[in-house]
């Protein structure tokens, strides 16, 4: 089955069983992003924004420069009535030349700079480490809002290390002041001790966006890393997405970090989100 036909199928599906306001909601009306990493495997740039597009998905959060030109990413966007509305740039790119990162991302028009990971040799160990690395974060930011962009920072697991009541990240946040927005990956908050719907609380009024991902059961799910199509895994959305909404998220973006069709994982994900978003989660 081509993912076009299932995104058909899908979306007739959803009409009958999504609830009764979502019905009169489509996907394009809804902030409702698509993380490229996710159809990194899927065909080429071409292919995987089509795919994003027949899922009625129309932004993304894009990986670095996807490996082509400005012009050849705004030219891409455009042909498939996509917007970007953040990318993934390493510290290390923003530490190097973060004017070339700018330049970059304005000529796509995208305004939001999130970064995505650390390696292991630039996390810090101790809560000394990871105020440090805040502030250097919040001079980065100040830096991008000169530019009239924004800075982001997203999470895996590790940032979660509790350093006398205060996560690193909460450290780290703290430290960079509200320059620094979060993006905040609800899987991998559900993997650790921290309910993500009370953890997106702490992040009240500076939270840019969830990723929207979620797991299998503890042990199910290896060859996809243990990570399941929004709404078929174990993380608790009925939860989540009210919170990320009085926190004031502006985009709920798709991710899986192992799909076994990218594809499925954008469309039945897109559906998913336009039938449990909150009224109230607009563009």
């Amino acid at each position: 089955m081509t993912f076009i036909r299932y995104a058909a199928i899908l979306a007739a599906t959803t009409a009958i069983t999504a609830p009764a306001f979502a019905q009169e909601r489509a996907v394009s009306d809804l902030p409702i992003a698509a993380q490229m990493y996710t159809l990194r495997d899927f065909g080429t740039l071409d292919e995987q924004l089509a795919a994003v597009a027949a899922a009625g998905v129309t932004a993304v959060e894009t990986v670095g420069t996807q490996n082509v030109t400005a012009e050849e990413l705004k030219a891409l966007l455009d042909k498939h009535g996509i917007e970007a509305i953040s990318t993934h740039a390493q510290l290390a790119a923003l530490r190097d030349d973060v004017d070339a990162v700018i330049a970059f991302n304005k000529a796509i028009g995208n305004d939001v700079i999130t970064v995505p990971f650390l390696p292991e040799d630039q996390r810090p160990t101790t809560a000394e480490g990871w105020a440090e690395l805040g502030t250097e974060l919040g001079e980065i930011a100040a830096t991008l809002a000169a530019q009239d962009m924004r800075m982001a920072y997203h999470n895996h697991a590790f940032e979660l290390v509790d350093y006398d009541g205060k996560t690193g990240l909460e450290i780290m946040f703290d430290a960079a002041g509200e320059g620094l927005e979060a993006e905040l990956d609800v899987a991998w908050v559900a993997r650790t001790e921290y309910e993500p719907a009370e953890f997106i609380s702490r992040f009240d009024g500076r939270l840019f966006a969830i990723h929207a991902k979620d797991n299998y059961p503890t042990g199910e799910g290896e060859a996809e890393r243990g990570f399941a199509i929004l709404g078929t895994g174990v993380v608790d959305f009925d939860a989540i997405l009210p919170a990320a909404e009085a926190a004031g998220a502006e985009w709920y973006i798709i991710e899986h970090d192992m799909p076994v069709d990218a594809s499925v994982v954008v469309a039945e994900g897109a559906a998913f989100l336009a039938g449990n978003l909150p009224e109230g989660a607009t563009r």
